[in-house]
């Protein structure tokens, strides 16, 4: 009997062994099973590079057996089995336990070639697999039970990805099954793409990449399967941006001689051409009758808010309201300082000394004063504040709009779409929408190749700004580097500089979480400490501070600042340090965004192999925003060599957020363009990478587009249809409702 894709694995399998696949792999459908592609592919005459495994890595190796040996324990009973495989240069030691005398598995293993699969780890310097499970490949008398999972592999051995007592050749085995029972598959790609593009049809790439026969198969294979990944999602894409224009939203020009006029001509700054270039084609968005849908991404220290300003000052000429959503407490007020003082009298509307034209700046958080909260909602809902200023408070129910014509959302990527949707939902009509990004996290690289948003960029940094030095401070293997950075920020502050020291953790007030001890912290911040590799707690802002307080910052005025603190005392202690009346500020990354102290030029962060690259990115970015040249050092004790270390070096080598962004979608891909981000849902995106196969997505963006122009609703194509209903299943649909 033939089977379709939707067939569940347990009629092709068996119950017990499509349970292991739901559990270990988390495929339930012939489809799951034929998506879950090989790794690579091994060769018979081609061993596996031995010296490319990494600690902890699950692998399944091809390798010749170079010794095999049993013996006996000598304390206890049981015997233990060493074999050494190779392939030509490099060895791995392959570990088997046993209760009895292993001395016939040695014999049989002794020179013959086969597949080990397990996980790595280290024994007295040397790599190792403990007891894997393998499958020998070569002619010999004695064949393994699994060595019938072989028969469907030919010279060219497919490697999947796997998991423990559900190796490769099992996953080989089952996939073998399915195509062998496996009908004629209608093709969601239309005969006249597959052509355009030179693509197999559907069913031979399954089979040419589960079971090539000659070299070039997986490659045919897989740029068919890659560009299914790309034209799915650009279908669904190219449906949504017909559906956003078709939506009404009231146009919001600005006046002649109105408030936006008024601000521009008292700027004590010119805009940059790249400032000016990208308001304009803000204010040609915000013209229209259909939603603006626009990302605004620049470097950091770029002027993005500038430009966010003058985009909500054109809505408030207009007659509506414009809310800028911020992630942190900190970030909003931030931004109200900022705004009400580049504002100045224009956001004093209707108050003594206020300007006629200007209007009013509202700032609503959840920790306000039932007074100050009740009196700055009256002002959203009247309109008097024509600018609104919140974190996500702004979306509580209790909050309404007079006339919310933009939303601005500020590093969009700290909050989720249902909260970017619940302050839209406010308007009477759909507003136009503004995303502003310092350095974009993979999804929002990928959204913006896959054209999912408008893209406007500012590129160029405002003339005067200092740069910024960033070095790696190895503390484990030199303690003494990291003397070295209290130093450098003395220095500073004797010259009349401030400075950031940054943490992972707050420390004593984070409930269950446990503080590290004094002695602890004592190894990063003493220099003759021995322990700085050992095993710890991330640092905490509460003990760095107090050991700084005490030790080599002694005399200098520190203060403390994290999330967790009254929002009064937060902004309190923001003021004392923009205002100079603090020398060091110790902190959570609370200061991650928005923070513009123009003074502080030394950014120390501890630990820094705990953060992200967006995140130290952003970090870097509070200092240098002066006139003097800023200085970020990055303390650590990975090992040179290993992946973190090799992060902090990237991050330290450029002050390019756009190529960071890069790095960091090379490092941990896109995620699910379509939503599923890092929730452990299978992700649509397999054999497509956004940076390598831009060009796969440039032409599946034009065959889409001109599809959705066409037959808007897939209705000449049930095949295709039935593939984007797929990748919109449970929440999917409604992030792209919502997004």
């Amino acid at each position: 009997m033939l089977v379709d894709l939707n067939t569940p694995l347990r009629d092709l399998v068996g119950d017990k062994t499509a349970k292991a696949f739901d559990a270990k792999l988390g495929l339930r459908t012939a489809e799951d099973l034929l998506r879950h592609y090989p790794r690579r592919y091994a060769s018979r005459g081609e061993l596996t590079d031995l010296a490319s495994l990494r600690e902890g890595e699950e692998v399944t190796v091809l390798a010749r057996v170079q010794r095999a040996a049993a013996r006996s324990f000598k304390n206890r009973r049981g015997n233990l089995l060493e074999v050494t495989v190779t392939d030509g240069t490099g060895v791995l030691r392959v570990t088997f336990f046993g209760k009895r005398n292993q001395q016939w598995l040695a014999d049989k293993l002794q020179g013959r070639v086969g597949l080990f699969s397990g996980t790595v780890d280290t024994y007295q310097g040397t790599r190792q697999l403990v007891h894997p499970d393998y499958v020998l490949l070569d002619d010999g008398h004695d064949v393994e039970p699994d060595m019938e999972a072989m028969s469907y592999a030919g010279e060219i051995i497919p490697i999947y990805p796997a998991a423990a007592k559900l190796e490769t050749w099992k996953i080989q085995k089952a996939v073998g099954a399915v195509l062998n029972v496996l009908g004629e598959l209608p093709d969601p790609l239309p005969d006249w793409a597959r052509l355009r593009r030179d693509l197999v049809p559907l069913s031979q790439a399954f089979r040419l990449i589960h079971e090539p026969v000659a070299d070039g198969d997986p490659g045919r294979a897989r740029k068919r399967l890659r560009y299914d990944e790309a034209f799915a999602l650009q279908v669904i894409l190219a449906q949504r941006r017909a559906v956003t224009e078709g939506l009404p939203a009231i146009p919001r020009r600005a006046g002649t001689g109105g408030l936006l006029a008024e601000f521009d001509r008292r700027l004590p700054f010119e805009l940059t051409e790249g400032q000016r270039q990208v308001s304009d084609e803000i204010a040609a968005d915000l013209a229209k009758d259909h939603p603006m849908h626009r990302l605004l991404q620049g470097e950091v220290g770029s002027g993005k808010t500038v430009v966010a300003l003058r985009a909500m000052l054109a809505v408030v000429d207009a007659g509506g309201q414009a809310a800028l959503l911020a992630p942190t407490e900190v970030l909003a007020q931030q931004h109200h300082r900022s705004i009400t003082g580049m504002l100045g009298d224009l956001a004093e509307r209707g108050l003594l000394g206020g300007a006629e034209h200007g209007t009013r700046v509202a700032l609503l958080t959840g920790s306000q004063p039932t007074a100050v909260r009740r009196q700055q909602l009256l002002d959203i809902v009247s309109g008097d504040a024509g600018i609104v200023i919140g974190t996500h408070a702004l979306i509580q129910d209790k909050v309404d709009f007079h006339d919310l014509g933009l939303v601005v959302v500020d590093e969009q990527h700290r909050f989720g779409v249902e909260q970017r949707d619940a302050l839209r939902a406010k308007a009477r009509t759909p507003p136009h929408l503004l995303v502003m990004t310092a350095t974009p996290i993979p999804r929002t690289v990928a959204m913006t190749v896959f054209g999912d948003l408008d893209v406007s960029t500012l590129s160029e940094l405002p003339l005067g700004r200092a740069p910024i030095t960033s070095h790696v401070v190895p503390a484990g293997d030199k303690p003494h580097f990291l003397d070295r950075a209290w130093q450098r920020i003395r220095e500073e502050v004797a010259a009349g500089r401030q400075a950031f020291v940054v943490t992972p953790r707050i420390g004593d007030d984070e409930g269950t979480e446990e503080s590290i001890g004094e002695d602890v912290a004592l190894d990063l911040l003493d220099d003759d400490a021995p322990g700085a590799s050992m095993r710890r707690q991330p640092l905490a802002v509460l003990e760095v501070a107090a050991l700084l307080r005490e030790g080599p910052l002694a005399d200098l005025r520190v203060e403390v600042l994290h999330g967790r603190l009254p929002s009064d005392e937060k902004d309190e202690v923001m003021r004392r340090f923009v205002n100079g009346e603090a020398d060091v500020l110790v902190a959570t990354t609370v200061i991650e965004v928005g923070v513009d102290v123009p003074n502080a030029t030394v950014m120390v962060v501890m630990d820094a192999e705990r953060f992200g690259v967006s995140q130290l990115h952003q970090l870097r970015g509070r200092i240098g925003r002066g006139s003097a040249p800023g200085l970020c050092l990055l303390v650590t004790d990975a090992e040179e060599g290993s992946p973190s270390r090799e992060r902090l070096d990237a991050v330290a080598a450029t002050v390019d957020g756009f190529e960071l962004s890069r790095l960091d979608l090379q490092s941990r891909r896109e995620g699910d363009v379509l939503g599923a981000s890092q929730s452990g849902r299978r992700s649509s995106l397999q054999l497509l990478e956004v940076i390598k196969h831009e060009h796969v997505i440039e032409q599946a963006r034009e065959d889409a587009a001109n599809l959705v122009a066409d037959d808007p609703m897939l209705e000449r194509y049930p095949a295709l249809r039935a593939r984007v209903v797929a990748l919109l299943a449970d929440d999917r649909a409604d992030y792209l409702e919502k997004a």
